[in-house]
């Protein structure tokens, strides 16, 4: 098994969950996001995750969210490298996405259980496979932090043994839960979900990260993920610890503005947030300059 990137299975390897630039009036800066999503792949990363929570999806129109695929297809230069969220209240809507991503080019889509209301076992699997049916390989979100419904190690098992999913996100941030997932479906392909339990994950088996904090710092986090993934413990424990001040900002709500606030300390045009987010003040963004300004200072790019 391996844990790089590759067209049969392009959900492996580092997928970075891409914040959207913004203009100052808060409409989307197209070019920009374009010039974001090469970088990132010019630096070691090996593809983006449009429309995710970092990306504010849930502010954006229709019309808007679907541009974003296009765009990042588009800077990608191969569509396969894209994994649009397709996340939506509806199951239905959500497979609208699908079948936009699908209609895009790219080689697959990530995907929250319903998160209107707590649903139950029957409804998650009925809604993956609604969006299953649009025919792209579908990774499941489980952020039950947020979502209040939680994709355990059983359902996990029992979405994958539906055909329906290919892979998980896990964001619990419960390590255990790797091995048991691992045990119930061999099959179903681990993804780093939280930046901040990235070697842990990765020592557990992880194939993939999808991952925030490369859009501030791509070459040095990608050089963590490869270490990690290959066993290298004496080269990604030392990165791990210093990078660890920036990666915990990823589990924390702020963690929009935090990222992007990074990318601006280094040059990389984070920019604002629509609201209900705000910028960052007080202590908090003191704690995001203080992280980022280390993380400088360390070395890391």
């Amino acid at each position: 098994m391996t844990a790089t990137w590759n067209s049969a299975r392009p959900w492996r390897g580092i997928m970075v969950a891409t914040t959207l630039p913004l203009r100052d009036d808060l409409s989307v800066d197209h070019d920009a996001y374009a010039e974001h999503v090469r970088r990132l792949i010019d630096n070691g990363c090996d593809g983006v995750v449009p429309n995710g929570s970092l990306g504010e999806y849930q502010t954006l129109t229709d019309q808007e969210r679907a541009q974003v695929v296009r765009t990042a297809v588009e800077a990608a230069g191969d569509g396969a490298r894209v994994m649009p969220g397709v996340s939506a209240y509806g199951s239905a809507e959500a497979r609208r996405w699908a079948e936009q991503a699908a209609e895009a080019g790219c080689g697959s889509v990530l995907l929250l259980p319903p998160n209107a209301y707590r649903a139950d076992e029957p409804a998650v699997r009925a809604h993956y496979a609604e969006v299953a049916r649009a025919g792209l390989p579908v990774v499941a979100y489980n952020n039950p932090i947020d979502t209040k419904v939680d994709l355990t190690p059983d359902l996990l098992a029992r979405l994958h043994q539906d055909g329906h999913i290919v892979a998980v996100k896990e964001f619990t941030g419960d390590v255990r839960r790797a091995y048991e997932i691992a045990e119930l479906a061999p099959g179903l392909d681990l993804l780093i979900g939280a930046d901040d339990v990235l070697l842990e994950l990765a020592v557990a088996g992880a194939v993939g990260w999808i991952a925030g904090y490369p859009n501030a710092f791509p070459a040095s986090c990608a050089e963590l993920y490869h270490a990690a993934v290959a066993g290298d413990l004496a080269t990604a424990l030392p990165l791990y610890r210093s990078l660890h001040p920036l990666l915990r900002w990823d589990s924390r709500t702020e963690f929009v503005q935090a990222i992007k606030l990074s990318m601006d300390l280094v040059g990389r045009r984070g920019g604002p947030t629509r609201p209900p987010r705000h910028p960052l003040t007080g202590a908090i963004e003191a704690g995001v300059r203080t992280a980022t300004e280390k993380a400088v200072a360390d070395g890391h790019r």
